[in-house]
């Protein structure tokens, strides 16, 4: 039986070798190479690694681990995802919740976790929604204006 990090490792493998779209296809592999891992594990997985969905054309996606280097990075990346995922940005006081296609949240969240900003204090992504805490009810409005401009390009 494999560690947790030993078969992480191997998740990383996997999907930097092959276009994994769905958690079944991963939890399908591993099974094949002999892990045995329950759709739960391999999505707490995902998100430990934090793995991106990445569009690799005619509607279809592979996993792959976010890689963006230096603040700019993150920027440009970040201002791509929302012009190519982000359906709605809303807020209540202080909290914004962003929907995203399916699929996409958690790479958007890293990403916003990514520019380390005293603004935001932290987030939570399921599938398709990311809860954004922003510091104060001011800069939660801020942060709205300029998300929204993300989405617009």
């Amino acid at each position: 039986m494999l560690s947790k990090e030993q078969r992480q490792k191997r998740i990383q493998d996997i999907i930097a070798r092959d276009a994994i779209s769905t958690q079944a296809e991963l939890v399908e592999r591993l099974r094949a190479e002999g892990i045995g891992v329950t759709q739960a594990t391999v999505s707490r997985d995902i998100n430990e690694l934090r793995l991106v969905r990445l569009p690799i054309g005619k509607g279809r996606h592979r996993y792959a681990l976010a890689q963006v280097a230096g603040h700019e990075g993150v920027e440009e990346e970040l201002s791509r995802l929302f012009q190519n995922f982000v359906r709605d940005v809303d807020r209540g006081e202080n909290v914004l919740v962003i929907r995203t296609a399916d699929g996409h949240a958690t790479g958007v969240a890293l990403l916003l976790d990514r520019l380390r900003r005293d603004d935001i204090v932290g987030t939570i992504a399921g599938e398709d929604t990311i809860f954004v805490v922003a510091r104060t009810t001011a800069e939660g409005e801020a942060l709205m204006e300029e998300l929204h401009a993300l989405m617009l390009g």
